[in-house]
């Protein structure tokens, strides 16, 4: 086991077996589960939370411990954070929100609701759908933000684009400042998402 452990693939391989293991008991076990229209939104729904929590962990984790701890780490350090660390953060972080808004809309698709949240509920009653669409706009913004404003940024900030000092600076500074807004929405976000699946 401790070999298993080691390693990251090995261990998420182990993870997913252990996960697909679980999933065939419950499905056997369980009674009349069919592979219909809400075995797939339950699916689609699970990766939407995997991707989301990989999203928001990797935004939490720059906001809270990276940016904070920047000034602290001595100068000859801070290229292992920029040359190393910052790139796979970032390559995760992106594709998380990807993955996020992709499966969030499949499942919106799936259940019925897309056009309804996507109008904030206006016409349709209000209530569930205009709190889930509070939710997806917020997501969308974010995931936008991610995509066309931090990782434009990021990519002159930590070198991997040519740019001047002047670039740089200026660039790490829209993007952490970016950062901080997607940090800002992050809790009204996951409110709206939470409240629209229990509160109505």
């Amino acid at each position: 086991m401790v070999e298993i452990l080691k390693s990251l693939p090995k261990t998420i391989h182990l993870s997913l077996a252990l996960s697909v293991l679980l999933f065939l008991g419950l499905f056997f076990g369980g009674g009349d589960w069919a592979f219909d229209r809400y075995f797939w939104s339950w699916l689609f729904r699970y990766f939407h939370v995997l991707s989301g929590v990989m999203w928001i962990g990797l935004l939490w984790y720059l906001n809270f411990v990276q940016i904070p701890s920047m000034p602290k780490i001595p100068d000859e350090q801070k290229p292992a954070i920029g040359k190393v660390i910052a790139p796979a953060v970032l390559f995760w972080f992106r594709w998380a929100a990807f993955g996020t808004i992709i499966t969030g809309l499949i499942v919106a698709t799936l259940n019925g609701y897309v056009h309804q949240a996507m109008t904030l509920g206006i016409g349709s009653g209000g209530g569930k759908n205009t709190a889930i669409g509070i939710g997806m706009w917020l997501g969308l913004i974010m995931a936008y933000n991610v995509w066309f404003i931090i990782w434009p940024n990021q990519k002159k900030a930590l070198g991997i684009v040519e740019a001047t000092p002047e670039e740089k600076a200026n660039s790490a500074r829209k993007a952490m400042l970016t950062s901080r807004i997607n940090t800002l929405l992050s809790l009204p976000m996951l409110l709206s998402m939470v409240a629209a699946q229990n509160l109505y």
